[in-house]
């Protein structure tokens, strides 16, 4: 507890949370306890709720006599951080003991935990965890505190592989999954935010596309094909939208989107990156039309009229985006394998990513796929050169300004201690914590095998750099416990892995299939 420089008496709880504040207190009734939330101080520390817009954020509780413990019951906050505007007795009576701040989350089990070296990326690690904690609550919110805390779809797809790393969302999401079929239109559109609880919503590329990644995602981390057989409709539906909705046949072009949504190539006075929204959109139509084919498989469904329709978008984007001019172009078209040579964009990525000194320039589209797309294609060594850079634009800058959680804009708090926004700005925001699917998926190496999913066997393929002395992994399946730790002795590697299920584990090339266990490798270090 301390006071500002402008006199206000403030709590730090240390750490950002959603939930709420129990305050304990002798008082006489009618006595008057007024708390104010925020997440974070301005550069002269002072309490600051600007970037909270029309919510208010306050906690009023009128006392009754006597000692008594009171907390709310009917609504969670955001925050870090309380301000006493009102406490029997005044300022000097306030004391630390007087409050408790009390995590709500929705109550899901851990299944995955990261370690390493770095403090700066485990702090990140840990950041991520109470993004996802501070964002499920019963829906998948984008954030906390301000006046929206809604079911965003776009976030939601790009977060969903490590939110399946990181605890045992398979119900939560199904859940969530059949409200959004239950909110979309007859003719496939899906609102902006689910449960669709806005007027007149419209939609977007990456946004609507929950509706064929989520239920993918979900199969492909607990391997239960009843969460394709229940979205399998819907899936479709959103892809009958684009087809009917489009101005161009096999494209989808001509609606408004959210595009690359905060990348730092936006045009000035925009918070849409750079990158051609069509392309975009015409990628994830190609994506959620590959998802349908890949469902419509595994439930034994025809999809021949899919898989003509992927072949024809494919085709056409081909044609439409021969080159790429962004960061979060190049992307799109190698992960997608939507590129007539994928290598070649991929290395366009890494000549773009380099030449503006090992920067990123990605937004809410790009930034999820951009480690995959370099290490995938031969750059793993540029990739982690990004996860472990500490400058500005990075994922370790905001944790180098004090983060919890993990942020709206990759400078929420500038480096001169301003805020780069006052209306989108929030500090609880964990779409990019995307990233830790690659730190489980490509730098420990963990994820299920091919046609096995639900990691009924398993690949693990780690990818070491020497910039880290060491990384450990588990991830707790559905079949057991998977580890994969790794760790630099002199000049080699020592691999230790441990497999409940058949794996092929993958060292410095050489392919090992092995029953479970726990296996011991070395490599040289190159």
């Amino acid at each position: 507890m301390f006071t500002t420089p402008a006199g206000e008496t403030v709590v730090d709880f240390g750490q950002e949370i959603t939930g709420y504040v129990e305050v304990s207190l002798d008082a006489h009734a009618g006595d008057c306890v007024e708390l104010s939330h925020a997440e974070v101080l301005d550069k002269y520390g002072n309490f600051y709720t600007e970037n909270y817009r029309a919510a208010k954020a306050k906690f009023f509780y009128f006392c009754k006599d006597g000692f008594q413990t009171w907390h709310p019951k009917l609504t969670f906050f955001g925050f870090r951080y309380i301000r006493v505007d009102q406490f029997p007795g005044g300022a000097k009576a306030v004391r630390p003991d007087n409050f408790t701040a009390v995590v709500v989350c929705s109550d899901l089990q851990r299944t995955g935990f990261l370690s390493s070296s770095n403090p700066l990326l485990n702090k990140l690690f840990d950041n991520i965890i109470w993004g996802q904690k501070g964002n499920f609550v019963d829906v998948p919110t984008d954030c906390p505190q301000r006046d929206e805390r809604l079911g965003w779809t776009g976030d939601a797809q790009v977060f969903i592989r490590t939110a399946c790393y990181n605890f045992d969302t398979e119900t939560f999401y199904r859940k969530w999954l059949a409200d959004l079929a239950a909110d979309q239109y007859p003719d496939g559109h899906v609102d902006h935010v689910i449960p669709a609880i806005l007027e007149n919503q419209k939609t977007s590329a990456a946004w609507g596309d929950a509706a064929c990644v989520c239920p993918w995602e979900l199969y492909q981390a607990f391997g239960d094909a009843d969460i394709l057989r229940s979205q399998f409709d819907s899936m479709k539906k959103w892809v009958g939208y684009i087809t009917s909705s489009t101005t161009t046949k096999n494209l989808w072009t001509g609606g408004e989107h959210y595009g690359d949504w905060l990348g730092l190539d936006a045009p000035s006075g925009s918070y849409k990156g750079s990158s051609d929204e069509d392309l975009i959109a015409s990628a994830f139509y190609a994506h959620s039309t590959e998802l349908v084919i890949a469902a419509g498989k595994v439930l034994g469904e025809d999809v021949s009229e899919y898989e003509a329709l992927y072949a024809d978008i494919v085709t056409a984007f081909q044609q439409t985006w021969p080159v790429y001019h962004t960061q979060t172009e190049c992307i799109l078209a190698a992960h997608f394998h939507l590129a007539k040579d994928c290598q070649a964009a991929a290395d366009q990525l890494a000549k773009l990513v380099t030449d503006c000194g090992i920067q990123l320039k990605t937004g809410f589209v790009g930034t999820p796929y951009l480690l995959h797309v370099l290490s995938d294609y031969g750059y793993a060594s540029l990739a982690w050169s990004l996860l472990l850079r500490e400058n500005y634009p990075s994922w370790l800058y905001p944790v180098t300004k004090g983060a919890t959680t993990i942020w709206e804009h990759w400078d929420g708090i500038m480096e001169n201690g301003d805020f780069w926004s006052r209306d989108m700005n929030s500090y609880n925001h964990y779409a990019y914590g995307a990233v830790a699917d690659w730190v489980y998926g490509n730098a420990a190496g963990i994820r299920p095998l091919d046609d096995c999913p639900g990691y009924e066997k398993i690949s693990v393929s780690p990818l070491p750099d020497k910039r880290l002395g060491w990384l450990s992994c588990s991830y707790r399946s559905r079949h057991g416990l998977i580890r994969s730790d790794w760790k630099l002795q002199g000049d080699q590697w020592r691999y230790e892995i441990e497999t409940p299920v058949d794996a092929v584990i993958t060292i410095a090339g050489q392919e090992h299939a092995v029953t479970p266990g726990t296996w011991i490798f070395f490599s040289a270090v190159e």
